[in-house]
């Protein structure tokens, strides 16, 4: 009320952020309740500028209770409707596969051993080829492990890397946003790429975890990076979720794996060094050959005079 009373100042915005703010705060509505926020919220909605309709927007991907109306004028797609099946016709006994032995680098995580390069490759490895379900778990062990994690990234820095990479997503411009996620983090560009290019996008959750980016930062570049991942209400809210439960020190630690995971591949590159490879490489000398008559070996001639004078 007080806004409406200056001149020049446009209160639809800040209108609009309240209203929706105050019905996400309810996990339940009334019909009358429900029929007022269409009612206010669809007028507003036309009104307001970009920015406040991708926040508003932002805050309604998430919200189970959204009005099919509201879904529709903000270009959201409805979470479908599961039918419930009938009970599953019970299959007969299967015998178990035989569990596979641990490897080393799953020893390791559980263990107080520091991680060598190619642990931290086959964690990598075995985190990207994971589905979401393992993701989880994986990243949920890595909290309770001593491995030792990457060093946290400094403030200022962060804060304009979060600065730098919304403005990318807003422009859907995939490419940036893996080159600053790699400067930001100190990744190679082929781990940069393959963490923003990741269908399930839980890497890119652990990339803004150890960036420190705010909840409604990471909401926001889900939905606008990958417009297609972030229509899907089920994918924002997922990822949203496991955002909000995953500690600093699991996403520090799989950074540390994804920086560790190239120098095995570099250390690959070379055989190490042999106890004869020195005298193979050597070169070969030719002898030289010795004269027939050393000197001072033949006797002397002389050739003096019988001159009595001399």
């Amino acid at each position: 009320m007080t806004l409406s009373r200056r001149e020049g100042v446009d209160i639809r915005p800040t209108l609009l952020r309240v209203l929706t703010d105050l019905y996400v705060q309810a996990s339940a509505h009334s019909a009358d309740e429900e029929r007022q926020f269409i009612e206010l919220t669809s007028r507003l909605i036309e009104q307001v500028d970009d920015a406040t309709r991708a926040a508003v927007r932002a805050r309604l991907a998430i919200y189970p209770a959204t009005p099919s109306e509201i879904m529709s004028k903000l270009g959201l797609q409805p979470a479908p409707k599961y039918v419930p099946l009938a009970p599953r016709i019970p299959a007969p006994p299967v015998e178990a596969p035989a569990a596979k032995a641990p490897t080393e680098a799953q020893l390791r995580m559980a263990s107080s051993l520091s991680m060598r390069p190619n642990d931290a490759a086959e964690i990598s490895d075995m985190f990207f080829a994971a589905d979401s379900s393992e993701r989880a778990l994986i990243l949920h062990n890595l909290s309770e492990t001593p491995l030792k994690a990457s060093p946290r990234i400094p403030a200022a820095r962060a804060l304009r890397a979060v600065q730098t990479l919304e403005m990318a997503a807003y422009a859907q411009d995939a490419e940036s946003f893996a080159l600053e996620i790699g400067e930001a983090l100190i990744l190679p560009a082929r781990i940069a790429e393959q963490v923003v290019k990741d269908p399930g996008g839980e890497p890119l959750a652990c990339a803004a975890r150890a960036l420190d980016m705010p909840s409604a930062a990471f909401q926001r570049i889900l939905m606008f990076l990958n417009p297609e991942f972030g229509s899907s209400v089920n994918n924002v809210y997922r990822l949203s979720r496991l955002y909000d439960r995953l500690s600093e020190r699991s996403a520090l630690v799989m950074l540390a794996a994804w920086g560790g995971a190239p120098q095995a591949v570099t250390r690959a590159k070379y055989r190490s060094a042999l106890y004869d490879d020195e005298r193979h490489r050597a070169r070969a000398t030719s002898l030289q050959n010795r004269p027939a008559v050393q000197p001072g070996s033949a006797p002397g001639i002389r050739t003096g005079t019988n001159d009595p004078k001399r």
